[in-house]
């Protein structure tokens, strides 16, 4: 099939590759000439692991290009996605501007019998609209599906290939066969069974809604439970244990930290809130998944400032990890910011890690940060470590190395992911989410200054300590 994608941000660009390489001929369009002429120089605008070898294969085997000259990519296609960004307006609700200018200028040249599928997230009755728009743009009906994404940053090659489930928001039967058809492959390869899911469209623009509120609401929910855990005297893993071990509950985003954020989760409840105020429904339980959200968000911070009795003021605090969550760059409504800016306010100063995000952050902060492109060299002179997110690198940092390069062996664990017993071994004060903090009982002799900060690996230190 000839496709045409419009937009290059994220699910447009993984959308396009993946249909690309099973042998469609796509076109994906952007307005921004700089980020078409990276493209098409083969860099990407983001950072997804695995995105780029299948975009180079698209592109190697001819079925995939990048244009900002929307006629020529739409002339001749069989299939239209829209899958343009859908920000968040300052009531909370989905601003709709650019997916309406889209489908205006798709109306104008669409061919006879081409279909157009939003991709984008969507308020349900956005399908009804976008029809309505483009028809009287185009002066005849247009025949407009939904298809909603269900793809995690970081998985979402893995997702496009072997997903859950495909929903398809129609209102006819060919659309639907049309749509049937362009998946077939992808249920056919899937390395697990793949419901193709045929639905009216406002059932699949709300499907896509009720799936990212859930799994927020799982978010939430455990995280409420973890601050309860550490009141009452509780170990909210040992809770998770005991509470993921019923099939009935499973163990999928019941995991405490620092909070949810990306572009996602916090902009799908607060749209479905502000569409349900529109119907004059009040939704107390999503309204209560955001509120605890953000109060999650100064967790950390708040152990930071108890931790330092307030006096942050000079104090060298070292971040390990700015992206919402490991796997992607995307630093959109990141806990880690949060903690930044109130670290910022008090006078300290803030060193950072991470793999792929620092890029974006700097754009936010500039240079009122110090950033580290190696990650035991941020710890240099550092009165404290904080993980923000739980990269895999992070994830065995080994207690002796770091105590030789932190100035005090003071750790924040924002999302449970070192292992406890091992700092608790080492002498470290400990802080962790739903769990008693392990205070240091053992003062740790140093290297000198100069030397602390030549060395790189703990066996050096202990050699020049002998």
């Amino acid at each position: 099939m000839k496709i045409t994608v419009v937009g290059t941000g994220y699910v447009g660009l993984v959308t396009g590759a993946i249909f690309s390489i099973q042998g469609h001929e796509v076109t994906c369009v952007d307005l921004d000439q700089a980020k078409i002429d990276g493209l098409n120089l083969g860099k990407l605008p983001i950072y997804e692991p695995g995105l780029d070898e299948v975009v180079e294969m698209g592109v190697r085997q001819g079925f995939l290009k990048f244009t900002t000259d929307l006629h020529t990519a739409v002339s001749g296609s069989e299939l239209i996605f829209l899958a343009v960004g859908t920000p968040q307006s300052e009531s909370g609700a989905a601003n709709l501007g650019y997916l309406i200018s889209a489908a205006e200028n798709v109306a104008d040249m669409i061919p006879e019998g081409a279909i157009v599928v939003i991709k984008s997230t969507v308020p349900v009755g956005t399908n009804a609209r976008i029809a309505q728009v483009m028809e009287a743009r185009r002066g005849r009906k247009v025949d407009v599906a939904s298809n909603p994404e269900f793809l995690k940053e970081g998985t979402a090659i893995d997702d496009c290939l072997n997903p859950d489930r495909i929903v398809l928001g129609v209102r006819n039967k060919r659309v639907a066969d049309v749509l049937q058809k362009l998946y077939a492959p992808l249920v056919a390869s899937a390395e697990r069974p793949c419901p193709v899911l045929v639905m009216d469209p406002e059932s699949a623009e709300m499907t896509k809604y009720t799936a990212n509120c859930m799994l927020a609401l799982k978010i939430s929910f455990i995280n409420e439970m973890a601050n309860l855990c550490e009141k009452l005297g509780a170990d909210i893993e040992k809770v998770r244990e005991g509470i993921c071990s019923d099939r009935r509950i499973g163990r999928e985003f019941l995991k405490p930290g620092a909070g949810y954020g990306g572009s996602c989760f916090p902009k799908d409840v607060r749209a479905l809130i502000s569409q349900a105020e529109d119907v004059s429904f009040e939704t107390k339980i999503l309204h209560a998944v955001d509120e605890v959200n953000e109060l999650q968000k100064e967790v950390i911070p708040q152990k930071v400032f108890d931790h330092f009795e307030g006096d942050l003021q000079g104090k060298q605090i070292t971040i390990w990890g700015l992206a919402f969550k490991p796997g992607t760059d995307d630093i959109r409504e990141s806990p880690a910011l949060t903690l930044i800016e109130q670290l910022l306010e008090a006078g300290a100063d803030v060193h950072v890690h991470d793999p792929e995000a620092m890029p974006n952050v700097k754009k936010v902060f500039g240079e009122a940060i110090t950033y580290h492109d190696e990650k035991y060299g941020s710890l240099q002179h550092s009165h404290a470590l904080v993980v923000m997110t739980d990269w895999k690198e992070y994830l065995g940092a080994d207690p002796s190395i770091l105590r030789w390069h932190l100035k005090n062996a003071v750790l924040f664990d924002g999302r449970n992911c070192l292992n406890r017993e091992w700092f608790e071994l080492s002498s470290f004060t400990y802080y962790s989410i739903g769990q008693a903090a392990v205070r240091q009982t053992k003062v740790w002799p140093r290297l000198s200054e100069t030397k602390a900060f030549e060395v790189q690996d703990a066996n050096v230190a202990i050699l020049q300590l002998a």
